[in-house]
């Protein structure tokens, strides 16, 4: 018989249980939900909900990429998972090669009628060589991938920010939009050009985007998120990459044996190599002088005379793919060569180039001297160097050091040449600064100059040297601004400074999360209908909400457009 003392079994239990040990929840704690997965977010815990669970699921955030895709949610700062194109990516059903023990140690070939790493690339701008067919396939296997094994989502169609780059052919486009649109229903489709991004993920709404990417590098101007100008240059981790194969394989023949064959190393060597121990001399020690110390004649020497002079450190790289398998004793500073000849080309005269071919300092130079004087004001200060191969260490201060000295060097005329006017011009400059100088020393600017029609015209400085008016406002904001402290670093302009990004799939994260409407929306009913024919020819379109009758019952939705546009792709 039961005393009062003992409590009988909770009602919440079945017979089946009655009599078993009891759980926690049975001892008085609150049951836990199920826990989150690791591989999942924790934006959506501290995010509101609205209703339902990981409501920014409703779009997946993706970057199209010349060797690689990336994919992933709104709000994370990280891509779910990034997946590059190779021959491994293109095996076909039963192909089990990869499984024996010698094919790890087997050097693949490149094809005589292939280019460099053509098989490690997703697309070419230039459409001449390019199979889009097989471009779809590797694009669709790559999403299907993306979707079955990173996002785990259900059959409910999501929106697609869709990350690009600004100059993508409209066959590039079609096949892309294709795959989305079919494959995978898409409703809708948002595309946002990289340099946007990059800026937004930078937090500056103005900026000089570098973005030296695998086939080129592309300098873009934006103002206000919007590209003003855009400058490209081949040199980028495609020749890149090429330069160290070639110093490799230099290396290789000259302690091969005599008779030996020639080396050849192949790609997926030469980029691993360019991982690991690749780098960029910040400043080269011939231009130290120069670019620093103009006024000495004397260089500066950073060793002391008497200093002992230590060997130079050595790399020791494998090659067991090598035949026979070799060990390569490379010096740690020609390493650096191949960043020197193929992103500045220091041994090269300017002439020798032509305006697809710039070395990057020159590239950025010239982008900044074509810009008006308030855009270039903005953009000089916030310079982001991005793209796969800015990750070499010591190149971005290279970047900016050899554009400061460009800067300091030729100022920001853009006239290059006056041809037989250059002597006459250069001393009318000097002849104006020593008048100037002689009247600031006598005290003379402090007086306006007079403004009389009579007045000979030699005798009216010119608008250059001119004392600017004052001006009431431009004053109390000077105030405010030592009374507050000094300006913040986004108000910062005419030097020359680097700012760091997270990256053009950040800032698409940031946009699709924020709910932002981008400017190029492309629906799907509508692409399927006409294509990209169907969109006009203007660069941008309101985005605001009209209300337009159509007739009796008719109407266009709120937040529905009447056309749509390609903006910086049409």
């Amino acid at each position: 018989m039961a005393t009062g003392s003992e409590r009988k079994p909770p009602a919440s239990l079945s017979r089946s249980t009655r009599g078993t040990t009891p759980r926690l929840a049975d001892l008085g704690e609150s049951p836990r939900t199920p826990r989150t997965p690791l591989l999942r977010s924790i934006s959506s815990t501290f995010g509101s909900p609205g209703g339902s669970f990981r409501t920014e699921d409703e779009y997946l955030v993706i970057e199209l990429g010349s060797r690689f895709v990336r994919g992933g949610f709104p709000g994370e700062s990280a891509p779910r998972c990034t997946l590059s194109f190779g021959p491994d990516e293109q095996r076909r059903v039963g192909d089990y090669r990869p499984c024996e023990p010698e094919y790890v140690h087997k050097r693949r070939k490149t094809k005589r009628a292939q280019a460099w790493a053509h098989e490690y690339e997703l697309y070419r701008t230039d459409l001449s060589r390019v199979d889009l067919g097989l471009v779809e396939d590797k694009f669709e296997r790559a999403m299907r991938e993306a979707y079955a094994k990173y996002f785990l989502l259900d059959t409910k169609p999501r929106r697609i920010l869709l990350a690009m780059p600004p100059r993508m052919p409209h066959p590039l486009m079609s096949t892309v939009l294709d795959v989305l649109f079919t494959s995978f229903q898409t409703p809708s489709i948002t595309l946002v050009s990289n340099p946007v991004l990059v800026a937004a993920a930078a937090g500056l709404r103005s900026a000089l985007v570098v973005d030296i990417g695998w086939a080129e590098t592309v300098v873009t101007a934006v103002c206000e998120y919007r590209e003003v100008l855009e400058r490209r240059s081949v040199r980028a981790g495609k020749l890149l990459s090429e330069e160290m194969a070639s110093l490799l394989n230099a290396q290789l023949d000259r302690d091969a044996a005599p008779g030996a064959t020639k080396a050849d190393v192949s790609f997926e060597e030469a980029d691993e190599v360019l991982t690991r121990v690749g780098w960029c001399k910040s400043v080269p020690r011939s231009n130290r002088r120069t670019l620093y110390f103009p006024a000495r004649e004397a260089p500066v020497l950073e060793e002391f005379e008497d200093a002992v002079e230590s060997p130079p450190p050595t790399i020791t790289i494998p090659f067991p793919k090598h035949t026979p398998p070799t060990e390569l004793s490379v010096p740690f500073a020609s390493l650096a060569k191949p960043t020197e000849n193929a992103l500045f080309a220091p041994e090269l005269t300017l002439s020798e180039f032509d305006d697809e071919d710039l070395p990057l300092h020159h590239l950025i130079y010239r982008a900044l001297v074509q810009l008006p004087i308030d855009v270039r004001r903005l953009c000089m200060a916030r310079i982001v160097i991005t793209g796969g191969v800015s990750n070499l260490p010591g190149l971005k201060a290279r970047i900016l050091k050899e554009v400061e000295a460009l800067a300091q060097t030729k100022g920001w005329d853009p006239v290059k040449s006056y041809g037989k006017a250059s002597a006459r011009r250069e001393d009318k400059l000097r002849n104006q600064c020593e008048d100037r100088e002689m009247r600031k020393q006598e005290g003379e600017d402090t007086v306006a100059p007079s403004l009389d029609p009579n007045t000979a015209p030699n005798q009216i400085p010119p608008a250059a040297f001119q004392q600017p008016e004052e001006d009431a406002i431009d004053n109390k904001f000077a105030q405010l601004a030592v009374r507050n402290g000094p300006p913040p670093a986004s108000l910062v302009g005419g030097t020359i400074r680097g700012v760091e990004t997270l990256g053009a799939w950040a800032g698409a994260s940031l946009v699709a999360q924020q709910r932002i409407k981008g400017i190029v929306e492309i629906e799907r009913d509508r692409y399927l209908r006409d294509g990209l024919q169907g969109a006009t020819r203007e660069k941008e379109v309101s985005v605001v909400a009209q209300r337009q009758s159509m007739g009796p019952g008719l109407a266009v939705k709120g937040g529905e457009r009447a056309s749509w546009t390609l903006g910086v792709w049409a």
